[in-house]
């Protein structure tokens, strides 16, 4: 890279993302009279009326779904204080949240702001990736790739779940006093907060690990998506009621869902997830995952009817208001923690 594209690099990669703190909004007035509006606004204050409802809930186990580019888009402190103060007791998420973004960030890197409107080849040259309107530095997030690397190096040669690993990556932020502010992973870490990651390999921790792997070609670390499923099924068999909050679709929702049928397949009258909200731009015309209706789950069996709410909008904008009207109104200060054991 020469110099012209070194200055015009620091030039892009100037303004760092803001993460939005829930905590200073106070929505409940505005959610609430939502409820008599039409639309969408109608849709999100009953979502969030049957968020209040599984807080409330002492049988209820939360469980959080997360898949899109959140934590780039200004997500991340929303997610870590929902950890935090326990307003969620488990997470499911896409790897590149956790792992790309969230870790991305606790090991002192930062997204930026940026617009789509650039020459994405330029772009490529002067190794900044692309997330719609926020830029990532490429190099640092090698870093993030070997940094995933070095932590399975220090590991039993043996398969792990995501949730093991997860709680691996914490270790490390603690032991190197990493400051990780809002981070996700040092959070569930502190708070004893499971995060699963059931497409662990899809984002920079595969990268990481085809490193290790290929380093280490007989004795080295796997991911066991089935033991990810297995164990949070336990999860499902070990609460009374079981709530699920899904931000997008994909694959945290299904093995989500899932759960209530391999309960069964294991001998277990398992009752479907009692409580369901899904906020989401896809639409469930062309019959996928991430756009299927929760009614539509509750034909499988997954999901009952009496509590559940699509919303469709985007999450930058939905989830901060869900999550801040949930702690404005105080339900979770009662919650007590939850120690699943695997």
């Amino acid at each position: 890279m020469n110099a012209r594209q070194k200055l015009k690099k620091r030039q892009l990669l100037k303004e760092p993302i803001r993460h939005i703190d829930m905590k200073k909004l106070d929505v409940v007035p505005m959610i609430d009279a939502m409820g008599g509006m039409a639309i969408q606004a109608r849709n999100l204050s009953r979502a969030c009326a049957i968020y209040d409802r599984m807080l409330k809930d002492r049988d209820c186990a939360i469980i959080l779904c997360l898949a899109g580019s959140l934590v780039s888009a200004g997500l991340k402190k929303v997610i870590a204080d929902m950890v935090a103060l326990r307003m969620v007791d488990v997470v499911v998420s896409t790897g590149a949240n956790l792992v790309d973004q969230d870790y991305f960030e606790a090991l002192g890197f930062k997204h930026y702001l940026g617009t789509p409107f650039v020459d994405d080849n330029e772009m490529r040259d002067l190794h900044i990736d692309r997330i719609y309107d926020t830029f990532i530095d490429e190099d640092n997030l090698r870093f993030c790739d070997e940094t995933i690397a070095k932590i399975a190096d220090s590991l039993e040669p043996r398969p792990y779940s995501s949730r093991e690993f997860f709680v691996e990556m914490g270790k490390y932020l603690k032991m190197k006093r990493f400051k990780a502010e809002d981070s996700i992973v040092a959070a569930a870490h502190k708070a004893g907060v499971p995060l699963f990651a059931p497409a662990f390999s899809d984002c920079s921790a595969g990268f990481g690990l085809v490193d290790h792997q290929v380093r280490h070609p007989g004795r080295h670390v796997t991911i066991d998506s089935v033991r990810d499923f297995r164990e949070l099924t336990m999860i499902k068999l070990a609460s009374k009621q079981t709530g699920i909050v899904m931000i997008g679709g994909g694959v945290p929702k299904n093995f989500t869902q899932d759960i209530v049928v391999a309960a069964e397949v294991l001998g277990y009258d398992a009752p479907m997830h009692k409580y369901a909200v899904q906020i989401t731009v896809a639409d469930e015309r062309d019959g996928a995952l991430s756009g299927s209706t929760l009614r539509e789950a509750s034909s499988w069996g997954k999901v009952s009817t009496s509590f559940e709410q699509m919303v469709y909008g985007e999450a930058s904008v939905f989830m901060p208001l869900l999550a801040a009207y949930g702690y404005r109104k105080g339900a979770w200060k009662a919650r007590k923690p939850r120690r699943f054991k695997f």
